[in-house]
């Protein structure tokens, strides 16, 4: 007769942190009551995820308790380790409307889901991120054949989907600006770029110098045009300052959406260089919103 410790271990298999704490979790406090009872159709997945090195979580019963192998500990970010045992609506609780279809698409007709590259507002760090991932959702059966659960295969692609769109930004930039000679011209190729890329630049200001010197600011984002007389710190980048990011939270109500619901708290101030001579002007570029600890804007 195996001792219990025993019995945990071949429900929780292996030496991973998750497996540890499922091992050491109350699970009679929960809907799945305690795991010696729990069917084969829940342990046969859960040995799988909890022995594989690929990000993965599966649900189960009625509320779709959640469950997660150390793969997916980053995506989970502070809500780890408190997710473990809870309802999935609670654990996801702000996208949770944006995947539900496919939870039922699983758990009542039985057909499994494929997204790619879905773009998901987590907060998993204290605010709605903007974070993009590859899943499928996958259905799991009972001891009766009846679907009782889901398996979530998942792999994050945020950094990918980001950098390629600044690459995109970039190339877009470069082609634009190809053979100009113009100021105008080029002031209308930086216009045309910005406008392609609202996520990561939901608005942006150019100042360029008037023949006295003096600052004249024009919108490279047309819904922009209000914020030219806001007081951005312009005699910094005279004055030789490379960047300078600046809190936008006390004009707030001016600030452009872009592409999200929710407006940019940051904006960066940046020189517009020319070779030999003090900066040609400056660009203020509103930050994107769900990305605010992101240095590489």
């Amino acid at each position: 007769m195996s001792t219990p410790g025993t019995a945990l271990e071949h429900i929780f298999p292996g030496p991973s942190e998750l497996s540890k704490l499922m091992r050491g979790h109350d699970w009679s406090s929960t809907s799945l009551g305690p795991p010696e009872g729990w069917p084969q159709g829940l342990r046969v997945p859960l040995g799988m995820m909890l022995t594989s090195r690929f990000e993965m979580w599966l649900g189960w019963g009625p509320d779709i308790a959640f469950f997660y192998n150390d793969a997916y500990v980053p995506t989970l970010g502070i809500k780890h380790p408190d997710a473990l045992g809870q309802p999935m609506r609670v654990v996801w609780k702000e996208v949770f409307a944006a995947v539900e279809d496919r939870i039922r698409s699983v758990m009542i007709d039985g057909v499994a889901t494929w997204d790619k590259a879905l773009l998901l507002l987590l907060e998993r760090n204290g605010y709605p991120e903007e974070t993009y991932h590859t899943f499928s959702y996958s259905p799991l059966r009972g001891d009766s054949g009846a679907v009782e659960g889901l398996m979530c295969v998942v792999s994050e692609e945020t950094e990918r989907v980001i950098s390629e769109r600044r690459l995109t930004t970039l190339r877009m930039l470069a082609d634009g600006l190809n053979g100009i000679q113009v100021r105008d011209e080029a002031m209308a190729a930086v216009r045309a770029t910005l406008a392609a890329n609202r996520k990561d630049f939901p608005f942006a200001l150019i100042f360029l110098h008037d023949t006295q010197g003096q600052w004249v600011g024009q919108p490279a984002t047309p819904d922009a045009v209000s914020l030219i007389g806001h007081d951005w710190p312009l005699a910094a980048i005279d004055d030789g300052d490379t960047g300078i990011r600046v809190d936008i939270r006390d004009i707030a109500a001016a600030v452009p959406l872009g592409a999200w619901e929710a407006r940019a708290t940051q904006a960066l101030l940046v020189p517009i260089a020319q070779v030999g001579s003090k900066p040609l002007g400056a660009m203020v570029l509103g930050l994107n919103p769900h990305r605010p600890d992101d240095n590489d804007q």
